[in-house]
């Protein structure tokens, strides 16, 4: 009786449902390099998970001072200023800090891709997490803010999980796009921050969107994070939302998620040979 041989093949290719379906088998591959993230993000530190927490305080008084108190810039009708910059500084982290760390995760993870096969898109994606129990942290913070200033929250809060499921698909469509073009151009780990930095002076963290003259709301409205920003201190304030923002947000994060998923698994095959 003849035994015929059984030839097991691993594409780094596989198409949509197959590559979903790999993407559940590894799901622990995932957990285990999301909480890895996690524990070295702040191994050897001193304050340890307390960054979390310094990193936006500081960030926010800075905010307070220059245009609160110096360049007097004003907040939103009936909200202290330090609330309104800290309801900014919750979506933009997390924007911001899954995109940093995510566009390195590649590169940060090359024996890993050049010795045996699972779906690339595992390692920035598990970036997200990391961000996520920041976010939940800061938001434990947010909340005592509240209390101290014995401000109590819009009723619209229910609809800030829909907000920050915008700023997930921005995130992860951008991260996946610049963490395929890091693989290849190394330029992108210089390039990346100083996007980031600009970015925080362009959206509406440190001031109200309401100071933008009218002439200019249309091209402002074009950043996603604007819309982010102003409809998640519409949820918590009431404050005044543009329409157009939002629409901007809701479409821009959509199209980049797709469009980053598409051009990453359209280079996700030539990773090994640049890692």
């Amino acid at each position: 009786m003849e035994h015929k041989e059984k030839t097991l093949v691993i594409e780094a290719n596989r198409g949509g449902m197959l590559y979903l379906r790999d993407f559940w088998n590894y799901r622990e591959l995932f957990f285990t390099l999301a909480w890895r993230d996690i524990v070295v993000r702040y191994k050897q530190t001193i304050v340890g998970v307390l960054w979390t927490v310094i990193r936006p305080l500081a960030t926010m008084l800075v905010f307070t001072v220059v245009f609160g108190k110096i360049a007097k810039l004003p907040s939103d009708a009936g909200v202290p200023y330090v609330l309104m910059v800290f309801a900014g500084m919750l979506p933009w982290q997390f924007i911001s800090g899954t995109i940093t760390t995510g566009s390195e995760a590649l590169v940060g993870n090359q024996a890993l891709i050049s010795k045996v096969y699972f779906p690339r898109m595992i390692i920035p994606t598990a970036r997200i997490l990391m961000g996520l129990v920041e976010l939940l942290i800061n938001a434990v913070l947010f909340a005592a803010l509240f209390v101290w200033f014995r401000f109590v929250p819009s009723w619209q809060i229910v609809f800030v999980p829909l907000f920050m499921l915008v700023a997930v698909f921005l995130s992860l469509g951008v991260t996946y796009f610049l963490s395929s073009l890091n693989v290849k151009y190394r330029d992108f780990q210089y390039l990346v921050p100083f996007i980031v930095q600009m970015g925080l002076y362009i959206s509406p963290i440190g001031f109200s969107s309401s100071i933008v003259p009218e002439r200019w709301r249309l091209l402002y409205a074009c950043n996603p994070v604007v819309g982010i920003v102003d409809g998640i201190r519409w949820c918590l304030f009431n404050s005044p939302l543009m329409v157009e923002s939002v629409i901007s947000a809701v479409v821009i994060s959509l199209a980049f998620f797709v469009f980053g998923i598409w051009f990453f698994r359209k280079k996700e095959i030539e990773f090994a040979d640049y890692i």
